[in-house]
């Protein structure tokens, strides 16, 4: 098979497990690729403005249970990943960034204010709320971990019906200075999830994508 039609197929197979099978967990090193997954994520700026806790103890899972709206999907799960905005986002995380940057790319801090001082124009003087921009900065590491899953053949089912500030609470995110946005659990299908072979719902892609 193709890479391409493997790719195809993959995301053919993806969908938002409805149940999971508790007895299996991810092995270790499927988990690592998994994990580098969200490290590797795009941002703008490459500011990187979120956490990710991945929840595997059963008796945390089972206390944030009632608080998502009792979906089995957090507790039968064998990893549950709470993807989190960073609050209070300010010009001392464009120079953490560049700072890490002159490490890396073993260059001056000197050559990089130039993009110091766009990042730090934008952090002082945003388009929207910070808040609200870490949000969508969010969205795009949950889908690239949503379809390097998927390659992997590990399912998942990303989650905004929870109640974030519990979450928050029972995690301790607020002190930490995050904020839970959205949850998403990943492990393997259960048998008895009849979803699992239901045929795929989608517009067709003539209605969906447009060529000019």
């Amino acid at each position: 098979m193709s890479t391409e039609a493997q790719v195809l197929e993959s995301l053919q197979w993806r969908y938002a497990v409805k149940k999971f099978d508790p007895a299996r967990v991810i092995p270790e090193d499927i988990w690592q690729v998994l994990e580098q997954s969200l490290v590797l994520a795009p941002s703008s700026f490459g500011l990187q403005p979120w956490k990710f806790f991945v929840i595997r103890d059963l008796p945390l899972k089972q206390q944030l249970l009632p608080h998502s709206w009792n979906q089995s999907q957090v507790v039968d799960a064998s990893h549950v990943v709470v993807f989190a905005i960073k609050k209070d986002l300010s010009t001392a995380d464009a120079d953490r960034l560049v700072s890490r940057m002159a490490e890396v790319r073993n260059v001056p801090l000197e050559s990089l204010q130039g993009y110091n001082n766009v990042m730090k124009g934008f952090l002082q003087n945003p388009a929207l709320p910070l808040d609200v921009w870490a949000t969508k900065q969010v969205y795009i590491a949950l889908g690239q971990f949503m379809v390097a899953a998927a390659l992997l053949q590990v399912d998942t089912c990303p989650m905004e019906g929870f109640i974030p500030a519990q979450y928050d609470e029972i995690l301790g995110l607020s002190a930490l200075g995050y904020a839970s946005v959205v949850v998403c659990p990943a492990g393997y299908r259960s048998p008895e999830d009849k979803y699992a072979t239901a045929a795929k719902v989608r517009f067709t892609t003539e209605e969906l994508v447009h060529y000019f």
